[in-house]
Formats: C-alpha cells, structure tokens, sequence
C-alpha cells in the first residue's frame, strides 16, 4: 500500500478490470502491481485494450478518458505504460472529487 489511499483504491478497481479482461488463469503467475506493463507482464492485445477503456468509461464517466490519454502519447510510451501509470492519470483526473468525498 502506498501513502495514497486514493491510488491504492484505484490500483485495486484497475486490478479488478484487468482480471475481468484478460481472465483469471494469466493473473495466477503474477499480482498486478503499479509496475505490472501492459505489454511486457500482462500481454494486453488492441481489443483488450479497447476493453479496458470501456469499462473506464462505465466506472468514470468522462472525468477520465483513456482514448484521448493514449492519443497523447507515443507508441513506444504505449507499450512500455505500466498501470502504475495509467493509476496516477485516473487519480489525477479524479482528486478534485475524492477530496470533496464525491468519488
């Protein structure tokens, strides 16, 4: 856990996704952590991807875009991307309301 509970709440919602996503069985030979790659840990393909970003949208709403966070940036930035990494553009977009209590 870090000192950021409000991180460590969306590294948990974000573990959860992912397990949905790419299913339990690939999940068994290692925990999701900050430092767990898209690419390298978790093999995300395109669709999965396009999976995550909507289930994003269903718990965030547009407070927090993914599309329009990977358009920002370069390939080689994509598959390196870490969750930690998408965990502190969630947080981000959303410390204005945790801090109200409204998240």
């Amino acid at each position: 856990m870090s000192a950021d509970p409000h991180a460590d709440r969306i590294l948990a919602e974000v573990a959860d996704m992912l397990a949905e996503i790419v299913g339990d069985e690939i999940l068994i030979a290692a925990e999701i952590t900050p430092d767990s790659g898209f690419d390298d840990d978790l093999a995300l393909e395109s669709i999965e991807f396009v999976a995550l970003a909507g289930r994003l949208q269903e718990r965030y709403g547009d407070r927090v875009d993914f599309i329009g966070f990977l358009a920002g940036l370069e390939i080689e930035e994509i598959m390196a991307m870490t969750v930690g990494r998408l965990v502190d553009h969630i947080a981000t977009c959303t410390r204005a309301e945790a801090v109200g209590g409204a998240l």
